[in-house]
């Protein structure tokens, strides 16, 4: 194909590139050139693109269309490439944080995040009444100790939602595997440690679900797929399960994904799609789809998903939940499915800031900061007791008319004014040049990753993919080294752009996903679909936590005029978790009282189903 070359964009040297208000940068709106495909067409289309000369120059024509020869393939940069996005450990100097002590056991970790959280014991189950009743680990833990409920209860409750959720009318998608047995061993076993009086930690009978992308005994590790538990057995829980385990948890199933990550969705063909609990005919986002769903509908506290491009913090956003990714590394990967190595990061779902903080301390290598002064209670005008830090915040300047859903740029800046009025915080404009451009040379190194890591096993079982991954798998097979090198160069580039933004400001932010969640239209059921357009707009903003090893996380916000969830996101240097939990947890303050429970909610505690 070197004889229709196409005209590369010429890049300007990062060290020459304004990112202040006043940048002359412009914001390339994503140019997705692919019609929306399911059911017949999706089958068609797949095979002649599969088809060894057809497909070669379909797939050629996609790339021109897209523009992945002009701001990839063609391009002419001076940056080295940039492999691995492992950032070396700093001691980053954070206000109002206490040190982990690296020799604390998980369970002794537990604490020491409790610790940073003081909670009266005195409160009841009653007296909690915010709009959106979210039980917190703590809420759980001092009814166990309470006695008024045990971890046997919650667990017969939990089996019971799940049961009635995989029928008519709900089919919600939440699992592909779960054994009820297995629960309930678990759950006898903590409510006798309690009636001893000898919880493991406030981790003890606590659900937690986990992505079918994580190994979890007794449960193969399907990837979402038919076949992939076949060719590769769980023998033992992932490391960041078994951290989990060790504090007393109980490990409720695997939950339903995107077919291999290959998708932003959450529809899959094999297992039905994963439907989002604030309206049941809308996704929930992919790939970690039904790790989102069932903490957004109440099942579980917290929840496992593994986030290669968004694939936590989007679901999450999508379905009204907090969503955190670490830095890269921070969590060890060991037992995930080697989907993505330099991109893909286990990352935690929950109801609550103050969960997904107790989450991290147990998952993370030795060395975490925390937040010093959380002051949590359970009364509707919850208030944060702890010094609120003066903060320099990045706006990213797209936040405005173009590239996103009116009612998401709408709620986004008005949260944001609200924060600045509320804390005092500075917020200032900034430029991040060639988002376009970052976002396919993530989908390249990613889809390149993906489909080394499956090479393998392609003759055995491409046949058995979902019509959509079948797709998917087809353009990532087609990416060249050149391709794959020039796409590590622009990871370079976009290193160097927010590390400089970093030098000024303690933060970037930006709306997590530019639309929220879309219909699922039947005739996607049986064969997923391709809707590269509104893929796009959901992974826009939260590729660069993947793509450069940043921590991110999202926190709801406020809803669109349907009434469906919307998502801020806070982007932070290396390292810096502790400034985002802080974050976090105050945009949470400010927004609670306004949250609404979804259309689908189970109350665990209480044993009531809304909807």
């Amino acid at each position: 194909m070197g004889l229709f070359k196409h005209k590369g964009t010429v890049y300007t040297p990062v060290k020459d590139v304004d990112l202040g208000p006043f940048s002359t940068e412009f914001y390339l709106q994503a140019n997705v050139k692919a019609p929306r495909m399911c059911g017949i067409w999706i089958k068609i289309f797949t095979l002649f693109l599969e088809c060894p000369v057809l497909g070669t120059l379909l797939l050629y024509i996609l790339k021109g269309n897209n523009l992945i020869h002009k701001l990839i393939t063609d391009a002419d940069l001076k940056e080295s490439p940039l492999y691995v996005p492992l950032h070396p450990f700093e001691d980053i100097e954070e206000k109002e944080v206490k040190s982990l002590d690296s020799s604390l056991s998980p369970q002794e970790k537990v604490q020491f995040a409790i610790d940073c959280m003081p909670i009266s014991a005195e409160e009841k189950l009653d007296e909690k009444t915010p709009s959106l009743s979210r039980w917190r680990i703590m809420d759980y833990s001092n009814a166990y100790n309470s006695g008024c409920m045990t971890p046997r209860q919650v667990a017969e409750r939990f089996i019971t939602a799940v049961d009635e959720s995989t029928k008519s009318p709900l089919q919600m998608g939440f699992f592909i595997h779960y054994n009820a047995d297995d629960i309930l061993r678990q759950a006898n076993e903590s409510t006798t440690r309690y009636r001893k009086g000898k919880p493991i930690s406030v981790l003890d009978g606590i659900l937690v679900a986990v992505k079918d992308e994580i190994d979890c005994l007794p449960y193969p590790t399907t990837g979402g797929t038919k076949w992939l538990q076949d060719e590769r057995r769980c023998t033992d829980d992932a490391c960041c399960v078994n951290r989990l385990r060790l504090c007393g948890a109980i490990l409720v199933g695997k939950t339903n994904m995107h077919e291999l990550g290959s998708g932003t969705s959450g529809i899959n063909p094999h297992y039905g799609p994963t439907r989002n609990p604030y309206d049941r005919n809308k996704i929930a986002g992919g790939s970690s789809s039904g790790s989102a769903s069932v903490v957004s509908a109440g099942l579980c506290p917290i929840s496992l998903g593994v986030d290669g491009g968004g694939s936590v913090r989007m679901p999450a956003a999508l379905c009204g939940v907090v969503g955190l990714k670490p830095t890269f590394a921070r969590i060890p990967h060991a037992g995930v499915l080697p989907l993505n190595w330099t991109v893909g990061m286990v990352g935690i779902l929950a109801g609550t800031v103050e969960d997904a903080l107790i989450t991290l301390v147990v998952l993370t290598y030795d060395i975490l900061f925390l937040p010093g002064s959380f002051k949590i209670g359970f009364k509707a005008s919850i208030v944060p007791m702890f010094i609120v830090m003066q903060l320099l915040v990045a706006k990213l300047r797209a936040i405005s008319p173009q590239g996103h859903h009116d009612d998401v740029r709408t709620c986004c800046s008005k949260a944001l004014h609200k924060l600045q009025d509320s804390y005092a915080w500075k917020i200032i404009d900034v430029t991040i040049p060639e988002i376009e451009a970052m976002r396919l040379a993530h989908y390249i190194t990613i889809g390149s990753e993906c489909s080394t890591s499956l090479d393998s096993f392609k003759e055995k079982s491409f046949a058995e993919l979902g019509w959509d991954v079948r797709v998917a798998q087809s353009i990532y097979g087609s990416f060249s080294s050149l391709e794959y090198l020039k796409a590590q160069r622009i990871r370079n580039r976009q290193l160097q752009f927010h590390m400089k933004i970093f030098d000024e400001a303690d933060v970037i932010v930006s709306p997590t996903t530019g639309v929220t969640a879309y219909p699922i239209q039947d005739d996607a059921l049986k064969t997923g679909e391709l809707d590269y357009v509104n893929g796009a707009a959901l992974v826009r903003y939260s590729i660069a936590g993947n793509f450069l090893g940043l921590p991110a996380v999202t926190v709801p916000v406020g809803y669109d005029k349907l009434g469906l969830p919307i998502g801020l996101q806070f982007i932070g240097r290396p390292w810096s978790e502790a400034t985002l939990i802080h974050l976090a947890y105050a945009v949470q303050v400010m927004c609670m009282s306004e949250y609404r429970k979804p259309e689908l909610y189970y109350d665990m505690l209480r044993g009531q189903k809304e909807e």
